[in-house]
């Protein structure tokens, strides 16, 4: 009885410590998940943009021109590199017939392989 009795104080107790860890928790998970956003968006964004930059510095194009190419992308433009990325991704896989052959082999019995052998009699 008198365990029926210890065991909901010492949940009682325990409540506002269990609801504190909790909170703290998933604010650290919401708190790197934004940190990783933040560093995809900005910081890589820029790290790229600044690569591409170089490399068309270093090939004689100017940058700004390298960006209007880019933001001037047409929908048919895209639309033609996703079906040759389509195509290309579906030939990789062979064309097989779609039948299946079992071919039933006979095996001699070997007590090598015979669980029955493995067991432990006690």
């Amino acid at each position: 009885m008198a365990e029926q009795v210890f065991i909901p104080v010492i949940m009682a107790a325990l409540e506002p410590v269990a609801w504190t860890i909790v909170a703290v928790g998933i604010g650290i998970v919401f708190l790197s998940l934004a940190i990783v956003y933040l560093f995809f968006r900005y910081v890589l964004t820029f790290m790229l943009n600044f690569r591409l930059r170089s490399f068309a510095r270093k090939k004689g194009i100017d940058p700004e021109e390298v960006d209007k190419t880019i933001t001037m992308m047409s929908g048919e433009v895209n639309a033609a590199i996703a079906m040759a990325l389509y195509q290309y991704l579906n030939e990789l896989h062979d064309i097989e017939s779609g039948v299946i052959t079992i071919k039933r082999i006979s095996r001699n019995y070997s007590p090598w392989s015979s669980k029955l052998y493995n067991m432990n009699n006690l």
